[in-house]
C-alpha cells in the first residue's frame, strides 16, 4: 500500500519534469492533490488521482509536441523566408499600384494570399525534388528527405493552401490577382522545377517567377496591369540573375551532386557566369530613370537607383576579373541588399496621383504663361490676315519611346501623329 508522502512525493517529481507551459496548472492540481490527500484515509484514491492528472498532463504535452513538429515542418516545406520576401515584392508592388491612398485591409488580404500561394508553390517543389534534396548537403535534412513528413501529407498541405490563398485573392482582391497567383504556382512547380534537372535556362524561367509577385501586387491594387507598373517587376528579373549566378558558382558542386544542370556546372572557369552576372547588373541601371520618367517615383530616386545599381554592378565585376568563391560571396551579399534598398526607395519617393495632377498642372500653366503660337486666318471679307494667340500644347511622349532603347530592344518602337 502507497503511504500518503510517497504519493505526494511522486507526483512532485512528475510536476518538477512537466512543461513550462503547464507549471501553474500543474501546481494548482498538486495543492488540491495535497489536501485531498491530507484529508482523505484512503491512499488508493491519492494514487488514483495522481495517474489521472499524469495521464492528462501527458496529453496536453503530446499535443504540444506533435503541433510544434508539424508546424516546424510547414515552416520548413513552406521556405518561410523566401515565401516573406514574395510577399514583400507583391506588397511594394500593391503600394505602387494603389495611387494616392493605400487600402490596408486589401493590402493585408493581397499579402495573405500571395504568401499561401508561394507556400503551397514551394512545398510542390521540394515534393518533386525530394529525390534531388537528399543528396545534398544543405537540403538533406529537409522535411521530405529526413522523414520527419510523408509525401501524401506534403502535397495534401501543398493543395489546400494553395487553393486557399488563389480563392482568398479572387474574393478580397480580384481575379486578375488570383490568375497570376496560381499562373506562377503553375510555372514554378510544374515548369521551372523539372526543368532544373534537364536544361540551364531554368535560371531565366526562374527569374519570370520572381518578377511576377510584385506585377501580382500591382494587378490587385489597380485592377489592371500598365507599362508603369513593369519597373519593379523588371528588376527583379534582371536582379535574380546575378543573385542566384552567384550562388549557383558559390554551391556548383552541391548542385552537381543533386542532379542540378545549373548554368555554372558547363563554365569550369566561371567567366560566363560571371559575365551573366554583369551584364544583367548593368541592365538594372536605366529602371532609377525609367521610374521618374514614367512618373512613379521622384527625381530623387534616379540619384539613389543609380548609386545602388553601380554599387552592385562594381561587385559583379569584381566578381569577373576574379572569379573565386570569395568574390561571389561578396556579390552575392551585395544582391541581397540591392533588392530591399531599392524597393524602400520606390516606396519612400513614389508619387502619388494628387501629386502628379499638381506638377503637371504647374507645368502646363507655366508654359502656357511664357509660350505663344501665331494663329493666322483669312478674312474673306477683306483678306486681311489675323493674328492671335492660343495656348502652348505639347503632346506627351509615350512611354514606350523609352522603352524601345536596350536593355528593352523587343518593345515595339514609339509612334507620334502628325501635328
Amino acid at each position: 500500500m502507497l503511504r500518503r508522502s510517497s504519493v505526494t512525493s511522486l507526483y512532485s517529481r512528475f510536476v518538477r519534469s512537466s512543461s513550462s507551459s503547464s507549471s501553474s496548472s500543474s501546481s494548482h492540481n498538486l495543492n488540491n492533490l495535497n489536501h485531498l490527500c491530507s484529508t482523505s484515509s484512503n491512499p488508493n484514491l491519492c494514487a488514483s488521482s495522481a495517474l489521472d492528472l499524469s495521464a492528462s498532463a501527458s496529453k496536453v504535452t503530446d499535443l504540444v509536441s506533435f503541433t510544434r513538429h508539424y508546424g516546424r515542418c510547414y515552416w520548413e516545406l513552406s521556405k518561410a523566408r523566401l515565401s516573406m520576401l514574395v510577399v514583400a515584392t507583391s506588397g511594394t508592388g500593391f503600394v505602387l499600384g494603389s495611387g494616392s491612398a493605400v487600402d490596408l485591409s486589401a493590402l493585408s488580404w493581397t499579402c495573405l494570399g500571395t504568401m499561401m500561394v508561394a507556400a503551397s508553390a514551394n512545398s510542390l517543389n521540394q515534393v518533386f525534388e525530394i529525390n534531388n534534396d537528399a543528396k545534398m548537403k544543405r537540403t538533406c535534412q529537409r522535411p521530405l528527405p529526413s522523414g520527419r513528413i510523408s509525401i501524401p501529407h506534403a502535397v495534401s498541405w501543398a493543395s489546400s493552401v494553395g487553393l486557399a490563398g488563389t480563392a482568398l485573392l479572387a474574393t478580397q482582391a480580384n481575379m486578375l490577382a488570383a490568375g497570376l497567383a496560381a499562373s506562377n504556382l503553375i510555372l514554378y512547380a510544374f515548369v521551372y522545377t523539372p526543368l532544373k534537372q534537364i536544361h540551364p535556362v531554368n535560371t531565366w524561367v526562374g527569374a519570370v517567377v520572381g518578377a511576377i509577385p510584385p506585377l501580382l501586387g500591382w494587378a490587385a491594387a489597380s485592377g489592371d496591369i500598365s507599362l508603369n507598373g513593369l519597373i519593379l517587376p523588371a528588376a527583379l528579373y534582371f536582379w535574380q540573375l546575378p543573385h542566384f549566378m552567384a550562388l549557383a558558382y558559390m554551391c556548383r558542386d552541391d548542385y552537381a551532386a543533386g542532379g542540378f544542370r545549373m548554368y555554372s556546372l558547363a563554365d569550369p572557369t566561371g567567366r560566363r557566369t560571371a559575365l551573366v552576372a554583369l551584364r544583367n547588373s548593368i541592365y538594372l541601371i536605366p529602371l532609377g530613370f525609367l521610374a521618374y520618367d514614367w512618373g512613379v517615383t521622384s527625381g530623387w530616386f534616379c540619384l539613389e537607383s543609380t548609386v545602388l545599381t553601380l554599387a552592385i554592378s562594381a561587385a559583379a565585376f569584381s566578381f569577373y576579373r576574379d572569379r573565386t568563391k570569395e568574390k561571389a560571396r561578396r556579390m552575392f551579399h551585395a544582391s541581397l541588399l540591392y533588392l530591399p534598398v531599392f524597393m524602400s526607395g520606390l516606396i519612400i519617393h513614389r508619387r502619388s496621383d494628387n501629386q502628379q495632377f499638381l506638377e503637371d498642372n504647374a507645368k502646363g500653366f507655366v508654359r502656357s504663361s511664357s509660350s505663344v503660337d501665331t494663329l493666322e486666318l483669312d478674312d474673306k471679307n477683306d483678306n486681311q490676315k489675323i493674328k492671335g494667340r492660343r495656348p502652348y500644347q505639347t503632346q506627351a511622349r509615350p512611354p514606350v519611346a523609352y522603352a524601345s532603347i536596350a536593355p528593352f530592344p523587343f518593345l515595339p518602337a514609339p509612334s507620334y501623329n502628325a501635328p
